[in-house]
């Protein structure tokens, strides 16, 4: 039997009561990374709320900067919410998604970590159980991925546009192993804190593929898992922005595989008044180190 055929859950049936009943004293974290989602990080939360108190321990949304309302929508709908600038307050920030996923493991204490979007447009009730099922009944996992169908505009398609063009071929080339991943850089997953914390994060948009290179090569292709948890709908991204998100994650990618791929200056075009102008962003590839050896060093 292949590992898509072990690890892949096309129909999770899993409800709150049989996840209640399988993690036993283990502790559930849920933590939504926002920016500046005041339109939909309410009702993210709360898909989740009525969770609190039997399957999730704590639901908690980082906040990453937000010049708007979404920490008082969050709270509103009853998520706990913590400013990136409060957690490890001795390192001063830097952006991106992944250095705010990095500081909720120091915001948190659950034994299982759950990661879902503040994007999201009609978020499912069932992502949360589907994605802790494999944690809770399949021994030897710990990080399993959700995957869906994701429309944009007149197009339905397993994946995104940065998926499909980007993550996919890089890891058909580099890690063949990972090409049974429906949707590698899904912001939905989970992850056992065991491994979380032992690995590094990269700052960016690069986090999703670095935590999935690094739990293949730690655990072998049986600590992955996935599970098909229907139709995702969130905001689609211009073509820069996602040409800047895959600059990230191609740098990550290569460093997990072996290859130096630096911080650096990205360049773009952009036309203004029929002139093509040069548009550069400063690219940042480097990791955060494992939270468990940053919550080891002394204090001061």
């Amino acid at each position: 039997m292949s590992w898509f055929e072990r690890r892949t859950w096309q129909e999770p049936g899993w409800t709150p009561e049989d996840i209640l009943a399988a993690k036993g004293d283990r502790t559930v974290s849920v933590v939504l990374p926002a920016l500046d989602e005041e339109r939909t990080v309410g009702d993210v939360v709360a898909s989740v709320r009525p969770l609190v108190g039997s399957v999730v321990d704590e639901l908690v949304v980082m906040d990453s900067g937000s010049t708007d309302a979404t920490a008082e929508t969050a709270e509103a709908a009853g998520a706990r919410v913590v400013r990136r600038e409060d957690v490890l307050p001795e390192l001063p920030p830097v952006p991106g998604k992944g250095e705010v996923l990095w500081r909720s493991l120091a915001a948190t204490s659950g034994d299982l970590v759950v990661f879902l979007d503040a994007d999201l447009v009609d978020p499912d009730p069932a992502f949360v159980p589907s994605l802790l099922g494999p944690l809770v009944c399949a021994p030897g996992v710990h990080l399993v991925k959700g995957f869906y169908r994701r429309p944009l505009r007149l197009e339905s398609s397993g994946g995104g546009r940065v998926t499909e063009l980007l993550a996919r071929p890089v890891l058909s080339a580099l890690r063949p192993t990972l090409g049974g991943l429906v949707q590698p850089l899904g912001g939905e997953y989970a992850g056992t804190r065991e491994f979380l914390e032992s690995v590094p994060f990269a700052a960016g948009y690069g986090v999703e593929i670095g935590l999935l290179l690094d739990a293949e090569a730690r655990y072998g292709l049986d600590g992955l898992a996935q599970v098909n948890l229907g139709v995702r709908k969130h905001r689609n991204r211009s073509l820069p922005q996602l040409g800047v998100m895959s600059r990230q994650i191609l740098g990550t990618a290569l460093d997990r595989c072996g290859v130096a791929a630096a911080d650096a200056p990205f360049t773009q075009f952009v036309q203004v008044d029929e002139e093509w102008l040069p548009d550069v962003t400063n690219v940042r590839v480097a990791d955060r180190p494992p939270m468990r050896e940053v919550l080891a060093r002394p204090r001061g």
